[in-house]
């Protein structure tokens, strides 16, 4: 649901919707404060406190979610780089035409990687993969049959490899996301805590919006940051650098006949 809605209009929207629900809150106190006759304390309750600190503790467990998830991306980055240049390295060791195709075949599969995070290429560059992945295994195992050495079988390693570690980086981007349960219990606990919030204001006849604010909006970012550590990258403004990859790319660029 949040990946369909750009990253300012997210935190706008977070924004507005905790502080209507401070809004809410500050109603319900001042009516419950114009029905009652008895004197209303004024200090901060320690139930609004608490559903604070609930609303802190789930923000941070989303958070560390999140940031650990978008962690194991970056590894993946990592991984796969080594994974393409290992196997390119093994190719160079084969006789001719099977060293220039294998070299010229994993060129073109770092490139679609790459075009892979550009906005709009996802699905593109997914099905460009996995045809990558069928030439690569049919060359590989081409080499095994015509010359079944050490090389040609830690070649074939290395195409598997190259194949797994792409469904490991698919998984970690496109599947494994916060559940939509979780963000649902982000967002409900948020709405309590300032209805809480704005009730004791309320009781109080002061929104203290100087003191409000500054929470909603801080609140508001952290949430926006989670669901954009949350996103794949072509749809996020946080991005796993590509920087490995690039430097890879460049090398195979000037080691190419």
């Amino acid at each position: 649901m949040f990946d369909s809605l750009s990253i300012p209009f997210m935190y706008i929207g977070t924004a507005a919707f905790i502080l209507l629900s401070f809004e809410a809150g500050h109603q319900i106190g001042r009516y419950a404060l114009s029905h009652s006759r008895s004197t209303v304390d004024t200090a901060p309750g320690p139930m609004v406190g608490s559903i604070l600190a609930t609303l802190a503790f789930v923000l941070a467990f989303t958070f560390n979610m999140a940031a650990s998830r978008f962690d194991l991306r970056k590894q993946n980055v990592l991984a796969e780089t080594n994974v393409i240049n290992t196997a390119y390295m093994r190719a160079d060791l084969l006789d001719q035409p099977h060293k220039s195709e294998m070299q010229r075949v994993l060129r073109e599969y770092v490139e679609v990687r790459l075009r892979g995070i550009e906005p709009g290429n996802r699905e593109k560059a997914l099905s460009k993969s996995l045809e990558l992945h069928q030439i690569l295994w049919t060359q590989a195992t081409l080499v095994a049959r015509e010359n079944p050495t050490v090389l040609s079988a830690r070649l074939v390693q290395s195409v598997i490899d190259i194949i797994s570690i792409h469904e490991k980086r698919l998984t970690a981007a496109t599947r494994n996301r916060i559940p939509g349960s979780i963000w649902f219990t982000l967002y409900a606990i948020s709405a309590f805590a300032m209805l809480a919030m704005g009730s004791q204001t309320g009781l109080t006849r002061s929104r203290r919006l100087i003191q409000v604010i500054p929470l909603v909006l801080a609140f508001s970012a952290l949430m926006t940051v989670v669901a954009d550590l949350d996103r794949p990258a072509e749809l996020g403004l946080i991005k796993v650098s590509q920087a490995a990859m690039i430097s890879l790319q460049e090398s195979m660029d000037r080691a190419r006949p």
